[in-house]
């Protein structure tokens, strides 16, 4: 600073504050609620139309918002315009890191996918680092494609398989990655060196978050099942994702179900997982030597030869997905008696064959819930399948522009460091 410039006063710096946070309350609820003209925007959001028509100017000139259909009026008078969101020049990252592939996802400001890319293969046999270093070659990759878009990347959000310190960053417990205390933070950081933010978080969580809608009431008191090579998911209560006192919350994959079962990968007896994850239905749908077990085929590839053998009548595959659908629904009904969700989302690779379990998991849901008519809970299929940690993480990768538009540069600014 010069010795004529002045810092910026309290009173200036209180300005600022209150505009950021009407900018981001203004986007926020044209994401919740949907197109709405200013004077609507207005008197729902309690302000003076003045005030609503500088922050719809400003969040056009950032190219977060647009001017839509024109909205007859209810009273006499001129149609109004709608406003709706944009944001078609920015984008939230998220990337995974799984036991069977490495993933990446870019999302705009309306939530629609821009760049995916899936990488198959068997991170177990890898290192940390090198499973690292082809996450991030997919991570380049991705933010080069943007752009030549013309797409600002805003921020990354990588989840992982396993036990999580977000105060240290650091895979602490990966059981069935196999990792223990891996910076996966600062390896990324170091490999990418960024300009944006770079989060990790586990999977499960992002998963979850995926599924929690804003502004749908049917969608704010979630229990996510998520599963992998192991389970995990993630519980939204009241819209917010509950995350537990160290940020651990979620691991349900590790609920002793069967006590005098069979070895889990965290080292201990009867886990959950050892009889609702994909190990397992896979073991009890095919021979060592069947495609459908082979780790370098996309899983997404063996879990569609799985739903045709069953389409088709195969009597081991039938009986393989009603067995482990069967201990989902038992492992779910424990859940739901302490959580009792209003929806049990079944996501990951639950959410490819799951078609082929929800009548054994509702079976199960009807006779181990205490509450009549299984308190409620209805069983849904998530939409997003596999792709459900990296959307969260796009998604929350967005979350900061929700939150502080003014990260988002004016479009003029970003044409004067172009020309």
């Amino acid at each position: 600073m010069s010795t004529h410039e002045q810092p910026p006063s309290p009173h200036s710096v209180a300005n600022l504050d209150l505009r950021r946070s009407n900018l981001g309350l203004a986007l926020r609820y044209l994401r919740d609620h949907g197109p709405r003209t200013r004077a609507s925007l207005a008197s729902e959001l309690g302000m003076t139309r003045s005030t609503v028509s500088t922050l719809v100017t400003e969040l056009i000139q950032r190219g977060l918002v647009t001017d839509g259909e024109q909205v007859q009026r209810t009273t006499v008078g001129r149609p109004g315009t709608a406003v709706e969101l944009d944001g078609r020049g920015i984008a939230g990252l998220g990337a995974e890191v799984n036991v069977n592939h490495v993933a990446t996802l870019a999302l705009d400001l309306r939530g629609e996918v821009i760049e995916e890319q899936r990488l198959a293969l068997d991170a177990r046999s890898l290192d940390a680092d090198r499973v690292l270093a082809h996450l991030a070659d997919q991570i380049r990759e991705t933010v080069a494609r943007l752009e030549k878009r013309k797409v600002l990347p805003m921020g990354l959000t990588v989840g992982v398989a396993g036990l999580f310190d977000r105060t240290r960053d650091v895979l602490t417990h990966g059981p069935n990655l196999d990792w223990h205390d891996v910076a996966v933070g600062d390896i990324l950081r170091e490999q990418l060196r960024s300009r944006f933010p770079v989060v990790i978080d586990n999977e499960g969580n992002l998963a979850a978050a995926a599924e929690a809608t804003p502004g749908d009431p049917r969608r704010q008191d979630l229990l996510v099942l998520h599963g992998e090579i192991g389970v995990g998911g993630g519980i939204v209560a009241g819209g917010r994702l509950l995350r537990g006192s160290q940020g651990f919350a979620g691991e349900f994959g590790h609920m002793i179900v069967q006590p005098r079962g069979r070895q889990c990968g965290c080292g201990r007896i009867g886990c959950w997982e050892t009889v609702s994850g994909l190990r397992a239905l896979l073991e009890l749908a095919a021979d060592p030597d069947d495609p459908v077990r082979n780790a370098s085929m996309a899983i997404d590839e063996r879990l569609a030869e799985l739903n045709r053998r069953a389409d088709l009548g195969d009597v081991r595959t039938i009986e393989a997905l009603e067995q482990v659908g069967t201990w989902v629904g038992i492992g779910a009904a424990v859940l739901a008696n302490t959580l009792n969700p209003a929806s049990i989302v079944l996501s990951g690779y639950y959410a490819a064959v799951g078609h082929h379990m929800v009548p054994a998991i509702e079976r199960e849901l009807r006779a181990g819930v205490l509450a009549p008519d299984s308190g409620g809970t209805q069983v849904e299929l998530s939409a997003f399948g596999f792709a459900a940690a990296v959307r969260g993480g796009a998604t929350a990768a967005l979350d900061a522009v929700f939150a502080d538009p003014t990260l988002v540069p004016r479009l003029t600014d970003l044409a004067g460091e172009s020309a």
